[in-house]
């Protein structure tokens, strides 16, 4: 297929455009290498997809409506994951509007080149940040969110809703994952793993909040990328047992629709979490304990049941293995 990934010089969207390549999917990359972060690990990321001939770069804003529309209209992409979006739950209480311009306004001229050229299926990224205030474990897509804590997750949210408009109203089949947790190689550096690994290193102290006494879903980037594979090869329908006197907010009988969690169903906590990278760096942490940030919800369980019955997938890989790769990595892209 043709596919266009948003997000391609990111986290997750390098991961899952190799693996699209890799399986001879022709991939269209998009993505505006912003300076949240450090653009060099950006560019490094690149570098593993721009020698492959499959693989074509557009160095572009989704908020630049031409240029989504010049993308869609020379390409025409059969399949779309859109994957690209302004990250860093925190980052959004002093840049709302970056978020807005990149999450929602830019998901807008994605959701239009879909409808104007007919692709066959969109998924996108979510979050488990949606859940917000929601306290019900483990976190199913099938109870309510309509809660966010954070302008990041209620961007998220809008993503869904728009997502669900659209594919009624233009049949445009849509496939919204929530993510929980991802870490793994080629990581974000404001990741809480990436925070930690460098201050270990170093020698200095790392800030854990609730007193590391939280539980959260981890899950390893590998695990994300299979699911969102396997969730583009898997065309959303209508559901037929679907009651409009009792909307379920996963599926829609009006619309070629679909939410999925993507997490580990093991929660650990992050204290355990700590202890497993501290063995494999062989260093013990200076911990700053702190309480709860605000915004942050005490703990994350992912009810995958959903993603296992109808995607034929189940994220696997444990911390203890995921967080040895990430620091293995670490080491020899930072030679420490």
């Amino acid at each position: 297929m043709k596919v266009l990934v948003t997000g391609t010089a990111g986290f997750i969207g390098s991961h899952v455009a190799q693996v699209l390549l890799a399986r001879g999917d022709e991939v269209i990359g998009f993505d505006n290498l912003s300076d949240y972060y450090d653009v060099t690990l950006k560019h490094a990321r690149l570098q593993r997809l721009t020698g492959n001939p499959g693989y074509t770069h557009i160095t572009a804003d989704l908020a630049d409506r031409a240029a989504v529309e010049a993308a869609f209209s020379r390409h025409k992409p059969q399949r779309v994951v859109h994957l690209a979006a302004q990250a860093g739950v925190r980052y959004a209480a002093e840049n709302p509007h970056v978020y807005v311009s990149s999450n929602v306004t830019g998901f807008l001229h994605v959701l239009e080149g879909c409808r104007h050229h007919g692709v066959d299926h969109l998924v996108y990224a979510s979050t488990s940040s949606v859940y917000g205030a929601n306290t019900r474990m483990p976190f199913s897509e099938h109870n309510s969110a309509e809660h966010p804590l954070t302008l990041y997750a209620a961007t998220k949210k809008a993503n869904e809703q728009m997502a669900h408009s659209y594919s009624h109203l233009y049949g445009t089949p849509s496939t919204g994952l929530r993510f929980f947790t991802v870490y793994g190689p080629w990581g974000r550096p404001d990741m809480a793993l990436f925070l930690f690994t460098k201050a270990i290193i170093e020698g200095k102290p790392i800030r854990v909040f609730n007193h590391g006494r939280h539980k959260r879903s981890f899950t390893y980037v590998d695990d994300i990328v299979e699911g969102v594979i396997r969730s583009l090869d898997t065309l959303p329908g209508k559901d037929p047992a679907w009651r409009g006197d009792a909307p379920d907010p996963a599926t829609s009988g009006v619309a070629p629709f679909r939410l999925y969690n993507i997490g580990n169903e093991r929660p650990v906590e992050l204290l355990r979490y700590i202890e497993v990278l501290e063995q494999c760096l062989g260093r013990k942490a200076e911990m700053e304990l702190l309480p709860l940030q605000a915004g942050d919800v005490p703990d994350t369980e992912a009810d995958v049941s959903d993603l296992i019955a109808n995607v034929g997938y189940r994220p696997v890989v444990p911390v203890e293995q995921g967080v040895a790769n990430f620091v293995a990595w670490y080491r020899d892209y930072y030679k420490v």
